[in-house]
C-alpha cells in the first residue's frame, strides 16, 4: 500500500470557527456528500482518517472516525494499520470513544494517555509529557488505476463514457458512474476490477452510511459501506453479505478511492439442480480478504436468484451517493 503525509487544508483558526457547528453537509442535500468541494468545507473531514507513527520504538496506527459536529471515535492498532503491519490474528486493537474538537484541536483521553490532533499530526502524551507523534497518511490501493488487459470487457472507463453499457446508468458531471445500475452484458466465470468511492456522511450510522454493493451475476453481494474503523462483519465493507466476514477490514476513509479485485466462479447446475456452489476470491485495496469463499445462496436483496444462466454486474442503489470508475471484466 502506498501512503503519503496529508496536511490539513484549514488553518486552526478556521477549524475552530466551525468545530462546534453541525456537519457542513447537513443542509446541502445527499449528493453533496459525494462532492469533494462540498466535503472539504466540513472541518471534521480534515481530521478523520489514518495516522501512523512510532511510540517507544513500536509502530502504531490509528483510525479516526468522524461522527458529525466535531465528535469522533478512534481505533488504535499496535504494529501498524490494517494491511500495513497490524496482525489481525493477535495484534492489539483498541477502541477509543469520545473525541471532540475544541479550540482548533481534536482531543481524546484514554487510560492515562492524551491525544491531540492539530494540523495533520496526532501528538500523544502521558502525565503531560509527550510520548510520540503520528502523521496523517492517505493510502492508495496498489491496484488503483489498473489497466484492462487485452480481451477485457470495459464496462466503464472512468472518463465519462460507458453509461450506455448499463441499464439505469447515470454519469456525474465529473465523469463518474452513479449507484443503481445493471450491466447489459452478462457473465459466467470472470475476473473483475472496480474502483469505488464512498461518500462522507458523518451524521449517518450503520447501513445508512455510504451503502451500496457489488453483486456478482446480480446474485451474490460484496458489500460496499463506510465501515472505516469497524470490526469487519459480513454486512460491512468487504463482507459477502449474509455469507462471510472479510478476513480483515480494509475499508479506507470516505472519499478515498478504493478497489475490489474479484475472481468469481459460478455455481454449476445439472438437469436444473445445483451441484456445486459459486465461489469468490476478493482483494480489497490489494489485500486478500476472501479466498475461494463459498457462496451457497444468493443475497436476499439480489435482483437475480441462483440459476444456471450467466448474470450481470449489478451496483446497488441504497439511496447513498456512491461513485464508481474503471470497471472491467475478463471472462474465464
Amino acid at each position: 500500500m502506498k501512503s503519503k503525509p496529508f496536511a490539513l487544508a484549514l488553518s486552526p483558526l478556521l477549524a475552530a470557527a466551525f468545530a462546534a457547528a453541525p456537519s457542513a453537509l447537513a443542509a446541502d442535500g445527499k449528493d453533496a456528500a459525494a462532492d469533494p468541494a462540498e466535503v472539504a468545507k466540513d472541518p471534521d473531514f480534515h481530521v478523520q482518517g489514518e495516522y501512523l507513527g512510532t511510540v517507544d520504538g513500536e509502530k502504531i496506527g490509528v483510525q479516526v472516525i468522524a461522527l458529525g459536529g466535531g465528535q469522533f471515535d478512534a481505533v488504535s492498532f499496535v504494529g501498524g494499520l490494517p494491511g500495513d503491519g497490524w496482525d489481525p490474528a493477535g495484534g492489539e486493537r483498541m477502541e477509543v470513544k469520545g473525541g471532540k474538537t475544541e479550540d482548533g484541536a481534536t482531543k481524546f483521553h484514554h487510560e492515562g494517555v492524551d491525544a491531540e490532533i492539530r494540523d495533520g499530526k496526532m501528538t500523544l502524551s502521558a502525565a503531560g509529557e509527550p510520548i510520540g507523534t503520528l502523521e496523517r497518511v492517505v493510502r492508495e490501493s496498489p491496484t488503483l488505476g489498473a489497466a484492462p488487459p487485452e480481451g477485457a470487457v470495459v464496462l466503464f472507463d472512468g472518463k465519462g463514457t460507458g453509461a450506455e453499457n448499463w441499464k439505469g446508468g447515470q454519469v456525474t458531471e465529473d465523469g463518474l458512474l452513479k449507484q443503481g445500475c445493471t450491466s447489459h452484458e452478462t457473465f459466467g466465470d470472470f475476473s473483475l476490477h472496480i474502483e469505488f468511492r464512498l461518500p462522507f456522511q458523518p451524521d449517518a450510522r450503520g447501513q445508512g452510511r455510504g451503502n451500496s454493493g457489488f453483486y456478482a451475476q446480480g446474485r451474490y453481494e460484496v458489500q460496499m459501506l463506510d465501515s472505516f474503523g469497524l470490526a469487519g462483519k459480513h454486512n460491512e465493507c468487504g463482507g459477502i453479505y449474509s455469507t462471510q466476514d472479510p478476513a480483515l477490514n480494509m475499508c479506507y476513509p470516505p472519499m478515498q478511492w478504493q478497489t475490489y479485485d474479484i475472481d468469481f466462479t459460478a455455481a454449476r447446475f445439472e438437469d436444473g439442480k445445483k451441484v456445486e456452489d459459486a465461489t469468490m476470491t476478493v482483494r480489497h485495496n490489494g489485500v486478500l480478504i476472501h479466498d475461494a469463499t463459498v457462496c451457497d445462496h444468493s443475497t436476499t436483496a439480489s435482483p437475480l436468484k441462483e440459476g444456471p444462466e450467466p448474470g450481470p454486474v449489478y451496483l446497488q442503489n441504497h439511496s447513498n451517493p456512491v461513485r464508481y470508475r474503471n470497471i472491467w471484466v475478463v471472462r474465464k
